[in-house]
This record gives structure tokens, sequence and C-alpha cells, in this order.
């Protein structure tokens, strides 16, 4: 079975049938494999960081400031487990550790880019105009929030 649009259908948002997991492998789904491996906010976003070439453990954590040592480490630590992140001791006084994304972790290149993409077309205007809404100045000085009561539903 695969995913198509209905009959009829065509134009932008309408596209070639995508293959479902009923096609598995050995009961392997590849789309939720690859969930396991990159599927929380800070893996990808580490990935996507990643793409701009090795950095230290220090420079991934302070590129967020939402990021605390802990989750980074565990992250890394995930994402090097699954191939897609290689950590290298570099041998200077003191010495320093640095990441970098294996030939694997590039491979994530296409896909965390359309990530960005789709995130900075779809959701990144939803999030300026709350901002903007919620930083509003009232019409009137003291004026309250509004506040909007629905009517109490009728039981039958």
């Amino acid at each position: 079975m695969s995913i198509s649009a209905p009959a009829g259908r065509t134009g932008p948002g309408f596209h070639a049938p995508i293959p479902s997991c009923e096609s598995e492998v050995h009961g392997l789904c590849p789309v939720i494999a690859a969930v396991g491996v990159i599927g929380t906010e800070w893996r990808l976003a580490i990935v996507h960081r990643l793409l701009e070439g090795p950095q230290r453990f220090s420079e991934i954590l302070h590129s967020n400031p939402r990021l605390n040592a802990k989750t980074l480490s565990a992250t890394l630590k995930h994402l090097e487990g699954a191939g897609v992140v290689q950590r290298t001791v570099v041998s200077t006084r003191p010495f320093s550790v640095v990441y970098s994304l294996t030939e694997m972790g590039l491979g994530l290149a296409p896909a965390a880019k359309e990530l960005r993409a789709w995130g900075e077309r779809w959701l990144a205007p939803r999030v300026r105009a709350s901002l903007a809404s919620a930083n509003r100045t009232p019409a009137i000085q003291g004026e309250l929030p509004r506040v909007v009561v629905e009517p109490a539903r009728q039981a039958h």
C-alpha cells in the first residue's frame, strides 16, 4: 500500500505515491528507524549545527541557550553510538574533544536543510504573529485582556 493523491487530484501538494512501511525489509520500517536515531529536537538540532563543521563541546553547548550540558552529553553519546557523530580527542595541552559528522551523519544534510526550510516557512510566521499580538499595547491605558466565555452547553 502507498499514500498518494486522491483520485483526480493533482497539482501542488500532491506528489507521486510514497511507499508505506508495509514494504518493510526484515521488519524494519526505514522511517521509524530513522526517527529512532534523530527523533528528538536536540538530536537533529545538533546534527544541523555540526553541518557547519567540527565543533568542540562548548561551542555546541553555547549555540543554543536552552541546551544544557547533561542533555548535550547524552545526545552526543546517542548520536555517536548510532554512527552519526564521531568524537575525536585532539592531543593538545590541555587536550580537547571535537565532534563531527560521519558519512552517515552527512547524509542527513538534505533532510535537515529541508526541515529547517519547512520550519521557516510554516512555523516562524506563526511564532512572529503570536509574539506581535502578545506584545501589542492596549488601545486604552489599563485595558485588561479580553476574555471570551463560551456559553454553557445544554445537557440533553
